[in-house]
């Protein structure tokens, strides 16, 4: 069984401060910050030791500091323009580029009502998942309380972070 290529983690523990952030500093979206002092941990033997350890800093960070991460991630089926290509990749591989326009309509309303309502954009690690789950989760979620729905996202984050670092990096 073929494996999938990516960066060793001993070339990553190596690299420079600047070298890992340039690298690591998309896995959480529009926030290098968390790769850069995830670099103060260094060495990493593993992936998954690298991930808990930015998730460590997202949950250690102030609570302002966690909102401005929420507010960086891209409406779903919306703001093509000022998506990472993360994020527009991901976008697409769950159809969400294809919608009709009621569909697109349904997006964009569901998008206003939980923005509205949380303070942030609706946050789902939509890899492997189809247009009409990720509406499911929309309808079901904007009825949750603010508390409930930030540690939902913050799960959701950590599962788009684990799935970058597996495109990216060696286990």
């Amino acid at each position: 069984m073929k494996t999938k290529s990516g960066i060793p983690m001993l070339v990553v523990s190596k690299m420079s401060k600047e070298q890992f952030t340039e690298v690591l500093g998309g896995v959480f979206e529009h926030a290098p910050w968390v790769a850069g002092q995830a670099w103060e941990c260094r060495p990493f033997k593993t992936r998954k030791q690298l991930h808990d350890k930015m998730m460590d800093i997202v949950r250690s960070a102030p609570e302002e500091e966690i909102t401005a991460l929420f507010r960086g991630h891209p409406d779903l089926a919306t703001r093509l323009e000022v998506m990472t290509a993360y994020s527009v990749a991901e976008q697409q591989g769950a159809g969400l580029s294809q919608l009709t326009q009621e569909e697109y309509d349904k997006f964009a309303a569901f998008n206003r009502e939980y923005t509205g309502k949380f303070g942030f954009p609706f946050i789902m690690a939509v890899k492997g998942k189809g247009k009409n789950e990720i509406l499911v989760a929309m309808k079901i979620r904007v009825e949750h309380t603010v508390e409930e729905e930030r540690e939902i996202a913050l799960g959701e984050i950590a599962k788009i972070a684990a799935f970058r670092m597996e495109d990216l990096l060696e286990g």
